[in-house]
C-alpha cells in the first residue's frame, strides 16, 4: 500500500515539494494530497506590481502550474481546502471544504506544512473598507485593476520597503497620482542604510511620488463604505486606493496548535533537512524560521528563492533522497525606475545589532568603462570584519547593471571570503560590462586598504 504524503499549502513551497517527491517516487509508492485554501496554485506573487502595471499582460502569465497541471502528473490537489487542525498523536488533518463547509479527517504518513505568510494589517479604523487591500494574490491585482476602471485616480501605498516601491511605481505608470507613507525616516529603511538609501529617496521624489516619511498612519477615511483618506499623524491625505505593504508575518498559528515549535521570529522550527520537531512532520516556505549564515539566529525571510529551495529539499528527503538547506542571507533585489537597489547579508545596523566590530565602506563607481556609452553610476557599500576582514554584507544602489552584481558578493558572502581575498576575484572584464576595476573589486579593495 503507498505511502501518503499531505502537503498544507499549494504554492511554491508545497508544490516545489510534491513536483520533487513525485519526480523520485511513483504514485504506488507515494500518493501525494495537497490541500489549498485558495482556488489557485503555484503562482508567481512577485510579478503581481508589473501585472497592475501592464508589463505583464495577463494574470495566467504568472501562473506556473494549474490544479489540473498537478493532476495531471499524479498530485491530488485539492483547492478551496482548508486544513483547520493537525494532530500529531493520530498522524491526521482536519480538512474544511470551503465550498461545501463539510469537515472531514486525512491520515498521514508524512505531512509538509506549507502553509506561507500573511501581509501584515493594523487594526486601524476603517482598514476593511472598500479600496483599501494588500497585494498578495490574484484576486488583489484584480480589485486593483477593477479599481482603475472606476476611475480611481489617487493612490496611496502604505509603506516603503521591496512591495511599497514596486507598486508605487507601477500605479505611477498606470497615470494615478501616487503618494508613499512611511514610518521610517528612509524609504527602504529596514533593508538599507541611511546613507544608501538617500537615492532612493531622490529617484522617487524625482519621478512626481508624494514620499511622505517619519509619518505614522492612524487610520482611515471612510464615505459609503469606501476609502476616500489615509489618516496619518500629520493630516489626512486623499486616496481612492490604498495599497498596504508593511510586510509579513509566517502562518505558524496552525502548527503552534498542535504542539510544533515556533521561534521567536514567529516561523516554525526546521533543522536544516525541514524537519520540525514532530515525528513525520515537515515545514518549508515562508512559514518556517530559517538560519541566517551571519548571526546563526533564526529569521523568517519571506522570499521565493527560499521558498521553492526548501520545497525541493523537503520533497527530496520526504522521498527518501537526501538534502539540506544551508540557511539564508537575505540577498535581494529591486528596482524603481531606473534605479536598481540591492543588498545581501548584514547592514552596517544590523552587524551593530548583531554584537559584531564591524566597520563599512562606500566606494562610487561606473557599471562600464568610462569612455564605453550608457555607463550608469553605481554606489557599493561594503560591511566587514574589524578584526578579520570577513565580509558581513553589501549594499547597492546605482543604474542599469548595478544591481545583479549583489549576486558576486552574495557568493563571497555565503563562502565566508574577507575582503582581502575578494579583492583579487578573478572577474570578468570588457568595456561594455564592466571597468577594468569591477566595482566589487574596487568596493573589496578599499574595505581591505582600511583594514
Amino acid at each position: 500500500m503507498a505511502r501518503r504524503l499531505v502537503i498544507i499549502g499549494g504554492d511554491a513551497a508545497g508544490m516545489t515539494a510534491a513536483a520533487q517527491a513525485r519526480r523520485m517516487v511513483s504514485a504506488d509508492e507515494l500518493e501525494i494530497l495537497a490541500f489549498e485554501r485558495g482556488s489557485r496554485t503555484s503562482y508567481a506573487a512577485c510579478g503581481l506590481p508589473y501585472l497592475i502595471g501592464g508589463l505583464v499582460e495577463a494574470p495566467a502569465d504568472l501562473v506556473a502550474r494549474t490544479p489540473e497541471e498537478h493532476r495531471a502528473k499524479g498530485i491530488d490537489v485539492r483547492i478551496r481546502h482548508e486544513v483547520t487542525a493537525i494532530d500529531t498523536q493520530t498522524a491526521t488533518v482536519t480538512v474544511r471544504n470551503l465550498d461545501t463547509g463539510q469537515e472531514s479527517v486525512t491520515h498521514y504518513d508524512e505531512l509538509l506544512i506549507a502553509t506561507g505568510a500573511s501581509g501584515i494589517t493594523p487594526p486601524w479604523p476603517g482598514i476593511d473598507a472598500e479600496g483599501v487591500l494588500q497585494l498578495r494574490t490574484l484576486a488583489d491585482a484584480a480589485k486593483v485593476e477593477q479599481a482603475l476602471a472606476a476611475g480611481t485616480r489617487h493612490a496611496v501605498v502604505v509603506g516603503a520597503g521591496y512591495i511599497g516601491l514596486e507598486v508605487a511605481e507601477n500605479l505611477l505608470a498606470r497615470g494615478l497620482a501616487v503618494s508613499v507613507i512611511e514610518k521610517l525616516d528612509a524609504p527602504m529603511g529596514a533593508v538599507l542604510d541611511a546613507d544608501m538609501a538617500v537615492a532612493v529617496t531622490d529617484a522617487m521624489r524625482s519621478a512626481g511620488i508624494d514620499l511622505r516619511l517619519g509619518t505614522s498612519v492612524t487610520g482611515f477615511t471612510v464615505s459609503d463604505g469606501r476609502v476616500t483618506a489615509v489618516e496619518t499623524e500629520a493630516g489626512p491625505v486623499k486616496a481612492n486606493l490604498v495599497v498596504i505593504g508593511l510586510g509579513v508575518r509566517a502562518n505558524s498559528e496552525l502548527a503552534r496548535a498542535a504542539g510544533i515549535a515556533v521561534g521567536e521570529s514567529g516561523g516554525i522550527i526546521v533543522d536544516d533537512h525541514l524537519r520540525t520537531g514532530a515525528p513525520h512532520v515537515w515545514a518549508a516556505g515562508d512559514c518556517v524560521e530559517s538560519r541566517h549564515r551571519i548571526t546563526g539566529r533564526g529569521v523568517v525571510l519571506a522570499l521565493g528563492t527560499h521558498a521553492n529551495k526548501q520545497g525541493r529539499c523537503a520533497g527530496t528527503n520526504i522521498a527518501g533522497g537526501e538534502a539540506t538547506f544551508g540557511g539564508v542571507l537575505g540577498t535581494a533585489i529591486t528596482k524603481f525606475k531606473h534605479l536598481e537597489i540591492a543588498r545581501t547579508g548584514l547592514t552596517e545596523r544590523e552587524a551593530a545589532a548583531a554584537g559584531l566590530d564591524a566597520f563599512a565602506e562606500i566606494t562610487e563607481a561606473s557599471s562600464r568603462a568610462g569612455y564605453y556609452p550608457g555607463a550608469q553610476s553605481m554606489r557599493v557599500k561594503v560591511v566587514a570584519e574589524r578584526q578579520t576582514g570577513r565580509l558581513l554584507g553589501a549594499q547597492i544602489v546605482g543604474g542599469e547593471d548595478a544591481g545583479k552584481r549583489i549576486d558576486v558578493l552574495a557568493t563571497a558572502l555565503w563562502n565566508g571570503m574577507t575582503v582581502h581575498e575578494m579583492s583579487g576575484m578573478d572577474l570578468s572584464y570588457a568595456p561594455p560590462f564592466s571597468p577594468v576595476w569591477d566595482p566589487v573589486l574596487l568596493a573589496a579593495g578599499k574595505a581591505a586598504s582600511k583594514l
